[in-house]
């Protein structure tokens, strides 16, 4: 056995291979995977081997999109046969709320290049004559994914890393894994020790125990998966004898299950509610080729569905059942990317559709490995984006909702209710008195928006039809049973009150809970330098003034945002989105001086944060404090101490709605005495409570960009229209790629659109632009009806000379074109006038 290694690769599945064939493919010859039993021996060997290019993630529609692509290229490379069947896939459409998430999909795969034809039921009839097509409005296919046999296609990544100098070790054990103090991995196994500068966990059902190995806690435990295949028909057989073509992969979302062709029969797999987490503490040290007890009552529900979709299915006998593991996350995307707080430890596990995100994870992976960087936004699949909160317990039961949530429509505002509420601030119970109805970014509670007292949904606006089991289209009831709020892809019914928020806001006075921010201190006598170093924009060099700040790629891609803020000497406080904050934060960490001159102290849990905006917040604000609020004291963009009554505050002159205001950034156990204050000094003025989905909205109107939507490593800061927070008077981490990038043209442009004619639908992002010729020249990123200009707006990135104010294009939501037109950024209030009243 080899004792060094550039990379060691450990798990043999699929994934594992997949990173191997690609790091090789990079250049790295001597990296070398290390495999318990047999290559496939985990989940790789039982999985159906389907290879669905339908992802409303973004980041995982590109991997899957390369995988398909890519292992045809490695069939003719290797010259093996990866047993990949272009059949296409063929998904059922039972009620109109599917056919729009199938509608928003289709803006999305049109973007990334993955071709979607859209299908009659006749059509479908035509490519599938044993499928009933009842109460079928339609169909969407696509005509180049099919399915693949997962041994052959993991043995043909082996002949191709191996062709290309990896090594491959099988039935060797890693028992330890420990980095050294000269930065290299000590990997231990039965047949020796290996040391390498990195180390790569593909390790699938075992994924825990090898996060216990290095001190790290994987969020990934897998679920007990079924499905079924049945003796052969004798129309399939027949079809086959006059060299038809076999008919493509069936899925028949509202009913939770896909079908397929397999050896003269059929192939059931459904996505059952109730299928258990299975290897909580991992498999057995013997586990090899492994199942489970099938559970056939589990599955009748579907299979009866599946019988009246298809009666061929009822027609033949089952010839045999597999009950295997499945790896899964929370959110049912996989983990790819560092692992937190380790250096060149790096995780691809979590694969609930392994196979076919196999190629494009490993792709992306060697990216970031050899050339430090992936070439892909990788947000929605990075392993920072959950914290230290998904614990075993939080696991179980939100791996389980997302097996049973794999073919529920996938809301562009759903919040599942499982593991809730995790985490709460002080207000949170006032806030539910007043309406609130919440929402969960990175396991906090926030309140996306208020319902007036007594509001509910009826069922029958709900519209929910009792014969289709993927129907749940609303959030979880209130205590007392009440259902009010309904999710769509249109504007739903909390449109109005969202409305009125954003009015009384804009009017009045409002108050919003912000606590989740992401929030670290940075300390130290040489704070200010490090910082200054890291970050495109200045420092401000007189404290108590505020700046934005990015911290970039270094190919000068956006990979953070912070506000940063000294609130005393060499004592910088850096707030960052919530969502991200075990990402930025490890990337501070990561970025740190070894020499003792910075400290890093998280401090999210300690501070609370409560936004208050609107022309009356310096009324309010004024009769609890004595800290003189008029703007020759307390201008825009600065913060200082106050005091909020008897308790205290950091008040920052900064929001993200555009409007006059201050967040309050309070010890947290002080928040329910400034909530109770703020509410009882601004009941003369109006003050209500606002939600996300209000802040949201207002943001869109200022044309504030987001990560990782108009923000991400894809783009350039110059194309996200930052130039006036880059500093290049001095040096940056991405200062040279980032100038070297503009050099060499910028491949897109940040623009704000006024959207015309969309009465009931606004733009989400990832929708579909045109020029007048119908040229697709770039993307959405974000949308929302903005009340205050009364425009529906998208914010976008095009093409070079389509960001031009004027310019005439048009947008495709939800498959229906509507004309729109460039116009000047922030078309509320361009001139700050009311941010510096």
């Amino acid at each position: 056995m080899k004792t060094h290694a550039r990379a060691v690769v450990i798990g043999g599945g699929v994934v594992g291979v997949s990173t191997l064939y690609h790091l090789a493919r990079k250049g790295w010859s001597d990296a070398v995977l290390i495999e318990r039993k047999e290559l496939t021996s985990g989940s790789t060997w039982h999985a159906a081997g389907l290879l669905p290019l339908f992802n409303l993630s973004y980041s995982v529609g590109q991997l899957h999109k390369y995988s398909v692509r890519f292992y045809q290229e490695l069939q003719q490379e290797t010259g093996m046969n990866v047993g990949f069947a272009n059949v296409s896939n063929i998904r059922l459409a039972r009620t109109k709320d599917r056919w729009d998430e199938y509608m928003y999909y289709a803006g999305i795969a049109e973007t990334i290049g993955v071709k979607v034809n859209i299908l009659t039921p006749d059509e479908v009839k035509e490519i599938w004559p044993l499928c009933e097509t009842d109460g079928i409005l339609g169909a969407i296919q696509h005509p180049g994914d099919g399915y693949i046999q997962p041994a052959d296609l993991t043995q043909a990544l082996a002949k191709g890393a191996r062709d290309r100098g990896a090594t491959i070790y099988r039935n060797t054990t890693v028992t330890a894994i420990e980095q050294q103090s000269d930065g290299l991995w000590k990997v231990t196994t039965d047949k020796g020790e290996i040391t390498a500068e990195h180390v790569i966990s593909c390790t699938g059902n075992f994924a825990r125990k090898t996060g216990e190995m290095v001190g790290i806690n994987i969020p990934v435990i897998p679920v007990e998966h079924q499905y079924i295949v049945t003796e052969p028909h004798p129309a399939i057989q027949e079809r086959k004898a006059k060299g038809l073509p076999e008919m493509g992969v069936l899925r028949e979302s509202d009913s939770s299950w896909y079908m397929r062709e397999e050896n003269g029969g059929l192939l059931l797999g459904p996505y059952e509610v109730g299928a258990p987490v299975c290897y909580v503490n991992g498999p057995s040290d013997d586990s090899e080729y492994e199942l489970f007890q099938e559970d056939l009552d589990r599955l009748m529900p579907y299979i009866e569905t599946a019988i009246a979709r298809v009666p061929a299915f009822a027609e033949v006998g089952i010839k045999k059942v597999y009950n295997g593991a499945i790896a899964y996350t929370p959110d049912g995307s996989p983990i790819v990317g560092p692992a937190p707080g380790l250096k060149n430890f790096w995780l691809n596990e979590g694969h609930s559709f392994g196979i076919t995100a196999a190629g494009g994870a490993g792709w992306q992976l060697a990216e970031w490995i050899v050339d430090g960087e992936p070439t892909v936004d990788m947000m929605g699949v990075d392993p920072r984006r959950f914290g230290p909160y998904a614990t075993e317990g939080y696991l179980i039961e939100k791996n389980e909702e997302a097996y049973a949530n794999v073919f529920t429509m996938h809301y562009p505002d759903e919040e599942r209710a499982a593991a809730r509420p995790l985490k709460t601030t002080p207000v949170y119970d006032r806030l539910k008195k007043l309406g609130a109805v919440f929402g969960s970014v990175y396991g906090w509670e926030r309140a996306n928006w208020f319902a007036p007292e007594g509001y509910q949904v009826s069922k029958e606006e709900l519209g929910v039809g009792a014969d289709v089991i993927t129907s749940h289209n609303h959030a979880p009831p209130l205590d007392d049973g009440r259902i009010v709020e309904k999710w769509s892809f249109h504007r739903s019914n909390y449109f109005d009150h969202v409305g009125n928020e954003i009015k009384n806001v804009h009017e009045k006075v409002g108050v919003l809970d912000m606590s989740a921010f992401a929030k670290m201190e940075v300390s130290g006598p040489g704070a200010r330098v490090w910082l200054d170093a890291i970050l495109a924009n200045a420092i401000p060099k007189k404290r108590g003034r505020i700046a934005l700040c990015h911290l970039l790629t270094r190919d000068g891609g956006v990979r953070s945002e912070f506000t940063v803020y000294e609130w005393a000497p060499d004592r910088f406080y850096l707030v960052s989105a919530g969502a991200y904050e075990a990402h930025d934060h490890d990337y501070l960490r990561k970025l740190a001086p070894s020499d003792g001159s910075v400290r890093l102290q998280q401090i999210t849990q300690k501070f609370g944060v409560l936004v208050l905006a609107g022309p009356k917040s310096r009324d309010v604000l004024k009769k609890l404090t004595r800290t003189s609020l008029d703007n020759r004291d307390f201008p825009w963009l600065s913060g200082r101490e106050i005091s909020v009554g008897a308790a205290s505050a950091h008040a920052l002159r900064v929001n993200f709605v555009g409007e006059l205001g201050w967040e309050l950034h309070h010890p947290i156990e002080m928040q329910n005495y400034i909530f109770d204050k703020l509410m009882e000094a601004g009941a003369e003025f109006g003050i209500k409570p606002f939600g996300i989905r209000a802040m949201l909205s207002m943001s869109v109107e200022k044309s504030y960009r987001l990560i990782p939507r108009e923000m991400s490593i894809e783009y350039n800061a110059y194309e996200s229209g930052l130039d006036r927070f880059i500093k290049t008077d001095k040096d940056f981490l991405g200062k040279q790629g980032l100038l070297s990038y503009r050099e060499r043209g910028l491949r897109w442009n940040f623009c704000t659109l006024a959207v015309e004619g969309a009465n009931d639908v606004d733009a989400r992002g990832s929708e579909a632009i045109y020029d007048e010729t119908g040229e697709l020249i770039g993307r959405a990123t974000n949308g929302a009806y903005g009340w205050r200009v009364g425009k529906s707006l998208a914010l976008a990135m095009v093409k070079p000379g389509y960001a031009v104010a004027g310019t005439k294009l048009k947008i495709k939501i939800l498959r229906t074109l509507y004309n729109a037109s460039v116009i000047p950024e922030s078309p509320f209030d361009p001139e700050n006038e009311a941010l510096r009243a």
